[in-house]
């Protein structure tokens, strides 16, 4: 056999169980595809005319390895005006490629060989291959749709040992569309201070919420010092092929962070930092209006999938919804699979997501309305077949 040249890290990465399913449904004429998280929504037309005039203005070359000021400092601001935190835009907060990237960051900056990272689950895909490539370990904590998908702060305590580093959380949640409320947030705010814990944040989709009002972990009594924060603009501003998102945390973290971000990629892409400042200067109403908008069809899934005989609980974060498929004596993966070739409806199996999704199917209403129509019309008749 040949020598492999790959590393141990590397070869032990897992192929991304949501990419599986779009790469076949790709290929299909006639599929609803239910399986990325992406809004349908194109970019704000501000946002995009911003992008032009940067170009045209010949921005066109690096920016600060941090971003532009003036994008940090409206990140700041914002922060500041929705939950009352807010960070220098000096040097805690860095423009980044992505979500992801602010994520690899953060914890490449936190780990060394061997460092846990509780990681409730189900969880996005990326977390444990981010850890692993940092040289961690992911101590997965499950939750379960009783608890609405909410870690039971109990069980993420007795998980700790003495190499845990950090708590990784993610609300409003990908896959299962769960928001924490203030109480859960607190208890596991006191488990990090008492165990001297770092908390990750992914909020990417803190303004996708129904019903209520998202809570801003750093926000929280003494959490500010001990949290990286993760957003971005890509769910909430419809800005996905921009790759813009950003990391805000405390300066001495922040440094850290920012020399892997100076070695590894530079800067954020400069069309992508104009076009996220217009987002938070002038877009407000068109995330207000694409809320309601999948606040309509999120009503219309949740509504249709427990009809149908699928129990799903009421996400009310993000856009997801992840119904309980084993009900039909099916796992989730030839669920999936058979949906996908019987009726040309793609969804990603909830075991993609890790422990406690085994069961479930991953759905997103980030799709026009009559199509998610069709698309329950179709899972009916394949669930009535069987």
């Amino acid at each position: 056999m040949a020598k492999s040249y790959l590393s141990d890290r590397v070869a032990q990465l897992k192929p991304s169980g949501i990419r599986k399913f779009f790469d076949i449904a790709a290929s299909m004429k006639e599929v609803i595809s239910l399986g990325i998280g992406e809004p349908d929504f194109t970019s704000p037309a501000p946002i995009v005319q911003a992008g032009i005039q940067s170009l045209n203005d010949s921005e066109t070359h690096y920016t600060a390895n941090r971003g532009i000021l003036p994008l940090r400092t409206a990140i700041s601001e914002h922060l500041e005006k929705m939950y009352d935190v807010s960070y220098d835009p000096q040097d805690e907060v860095v423009a980044t490629v992505g979500g992801s990237e602010a994520l690899l960051l953060a914890i490449s900056a936190l780990l060394n060989p061997g460092d846990e990272v509780l990681v409730p689950t189900p969880c996005f895909v990326s977390y444990q291959g981010i850890i692993l490539l940092a040289g961690g370990v992911s101590v997965e904590v499950p939750s379960r749709m009783e608890n609405n998908f909410v870690p039971d702060p109990k069980e993420l305590e007795a998980a700790i040992t003495p190499r845990t580093k950090a708590i990784l959380i993610n609300f409003p949640s990908n896959p299962t569309g769960a928001i924490a409320e203030r109480e859960t947030l607190l208890e596991i705010a006191k488990i990090a201070e008492k165990h001297d814990l770092i908390v990750i944040s992914d909020e990417i989709y803190d303004r996708l919420v129904y019903g209520g009002q998202h809570v801003c972990f750093p926000a929280l009594p003494g959490m500010r010092e001990r949290t990286i924060l993760i957003g971005g603009f890509s769910k909430d501003y419809a800005m996905t092929g921009w790759r813009i998102g950003y990391a805000c945390a405390p300066r001495e973290i922040m440094d850290g962070m920012a020399r892997i971000h100076q070695y590894v990629i530079m800067t954020a892409p400069t069309m992508a930092q104009f076009a996220a400042l217009e987002g938070l200067k002038s877009c407000e109403s068109y995330v207000l209006d694409m809320v309601k908008e999948y606040d309509r069809r999120r009503k219309l899934v949740v509504e249709g999938f427990n009809y149908i005989g699928l129990p799903t609980f009421e996400p009310r974060g993000a856009f997801y919804a992840f119904p309980q498929v084993s009900v039909t004596g099916m796992n989730d993966e030839e669920f999936a699979n058979r949906l996908l070739t019987e009726k040309e409806v793609a969804v990603v199996p909830g075991s993609a997501f890790g422990p406690g999704g085994e069961g479930f199917v991953r759905c997103s209403y980030a799709t026009a309305y009559d199509q998610l129509e069709e698309a329950l019309d179709r899972i009916h008749q394949f669930v009535k077949s069987i």
